[in-house]
């Protein structure tokens, strides 16, 4: 695909694992000062790992813990996986999906000519890694996905698709309760057994936002709100900063 084409990124329940366990190349090293060095120059608060959640630092990657969080007009999310790869790909148009805003973001894409041979697009299931690095999919991530391309053909926008992007919409199209199979894939019930299935709730709202965010000059910016982002359910009205890669 050329460095025009858009990209989609999708990611739903993400960095449940501590830190000091997660291997590979993040585009930053979670939580050591070079984080907060990129945030303060940004003017932005850091957002820090579930359990690291304090009164002085209270957003975090947990979308419940940023719907309890107060305002901030900037955030800065140093995450390996949706993060890292919407800043790599920030060359072209991006844009986060997930099941919450599947069918705001298909429509926006087929507003957009994206999904054609004249603007072609990649929609990428962000996935995670396991302990040794290797990549872990993940079937959350890949019934967003599905759910995007869904929406995008049933908007007129999408075709032809690749044999991926069609076994990625069959996933969801195939699935009677895509929500309800996410809500009970290994992901989720970690998040549940770890005392997180408020995450996996807000997760699995499908079409509960109608908001698209678009990355743009670093980043999101979402009018009002981010639900339907990497920040599931918070609510901030200024841009969500992604830390850029090595």
């Amino acid at each position: 695909m050329s460095r025009g084409g858009g990209r989609v990124v999708v990611q739903h329940l993400r960095e449940r694992r501590r830190r000091g366990r997660d291997p590979g190349p993040p585009p930053y090293a979670w939580r050591d000062e070079t984080a907060s060095v990129f945030a303060r120059d940004n003017a932005a608060e850091l957002a820090v790992g579930r359990r690291a959640v304090t009164a002085a630092s209270p957003w975090s990657l947990s979308p419940a813990a940023l719907r309890r969080a107060p305002f901030t007009p900037r955030l800065v999310l140093p995450s390996p996986n949706g993060s890292a790869i919407a800043a790599a790909a920030g060359g072209s148009t991006v844009v986060a999906g997930c099941l919450r805003n599947a069918s705001a973001v298909g429509r926006w894409l087929a507003l957009h000519g994206h999904g054609t041979l004249e603007r072609p697009l990649a929609v990428i299931a962000a996935g995670e890694r396991w302990p040794d690095g290797s990549l872990r999919p993940g079937l959350e991530d890949l019934m967003g996905a599905g759910a995007v391309i869904a929406a995008l053909q049933a908007a007129g926008g999408a075709g032809p698709l690749s044999p991926e992007a069609a076994a990625a919409r069959t996933a969801f199209t195939g699935t009677p309760d895509a929500a309800g199979a996410v809500a009970a894939c290994s992901s989720a019930l970690e998040l549940v057994r770890s005392g997180f299935a408020d995450d996996v709730a807000i997760a699995v709202e499908v079409d509960a936002s109608t908001t698209v965010p678009v990355l743009t000059d670093g980043a999101f910016s979402a009018g009002t709100r981010t639900y339907g982002s990497l920040l599931d359910g918070a609510v901030h009205t200024g841009p969500v900063h992604l830390m850029p890669p090595d």
